[in-house]
């Protein structure tokens, strides 16, 4: 898998502080695992952009990594996955729909 660029996601140390934080600024605040799970958002996130992320999960697969989301359309015009590393950091795997 060729990756084309890397875009660090930092976790923080108290998520309701910290969305409340960047809800000032207008994002969007919505993450993928439940408060309940905080084992879901240790480590650090990291988006990864690929050509192919379809490819990309077939490899993973293969190769007995952890996926944790599969290829979705996702509504930031983004087709993405996720995989998990050992440690807990989660990779995003993505690459830019094309605008219609």
């Amino acid at each position: 898998m060729i990756v084309h660029d890397v875009t660090p996601i930092l976790n923080v140390s108290d998520m309701d502080a910290s969305f409340a934080w960047f809800a000032k600024l207008g994002w969007n605040t919505s993450t993928f695992a439940s408060f309940e799970d905080e084992t879901q958002d240790k480590g650090c996130w990291m988006s990864w952009w690929v050509e192919d992320v379809d490819a990309a999960y077939a490899e993973c697969v293969k190769l007995g990594i952890e996926v944790t989301w599969p290829p979705t359309d996702m509504p930031w015009n983004v087709r993405e996955m996720h995989v998990r590393h050992p440690d807990g950091h989660v990779f995003r795997i993505g690459k830019g729909l094309k605008e219609e």
